[in-house]
């Protein structure tokens, strides 16, 4: 059992913070890596932290398990929390509260591969040319991001 499962059965659907870290994965043609689980909006990878696990060795880990890349050296972007992260599902199931830390990787090793296991699609897209279904605080951050490479 994870360490969300395990206080999810302690505290039943009672808002829950987390900590996700999440990684803008650049290749050399500056378009940044996507990625989704089937039927839901692109966004870009991340995770959630364990306990006696740092941030960027949780998003390594979930970048290798989920889309096969090994990231190596990462870059701050940003640490984001408040309202715009609070997640309240109208149908009552669980509530949380995310504190978001976002990278940047231009240096990774690998070929992107998605787990079919858990079906995820990932391909990368230029950054003026986003698919549609996002959520509106990633294609916020990314606007901020390409914004930055100027």
């Amino acid at each position: 059992m994870d360490y969300c499962e395990m206080m999810r059965s302690m505290i039943g659907n009672t808002p829950l913070i987390i900590v996700r870290p999440s990684v803008a994965i650049m290749n050399h043609h500056g378009e940044i890596l996507l990625s989704r689980f089937s039927g839901d909006s692109w966004g870009i990878p991340g995770g959630i932290l364990q306990l006696d696990e740092s941030v960027e060795d949780c998003i390594k880990r979930n970048v290798q398990e989920e889309i096969g890349l090994m990231l190596n050296r990462l870059s701050l972007f940003g640490v984001f929390s408040g309202g715009a992260l609070l997640d309240k599902p109208e149908d009552g199931s669980d509530e949380y509260q995310m504190v978001a830390i976002g990278y940047i990787c231009t240096d990774y090793e690998g070929e992107v591969r998605p787990n079919e296991n858990q079906a995820i699609e990932a391909a990368f897209f230029p950054l003026d040319q986003l698919p549609e279904e996002m959520e509106p605080f990633i294609k916020e951050k990314l606007a901020e991001l390409k914004g930055s490479l100027k």
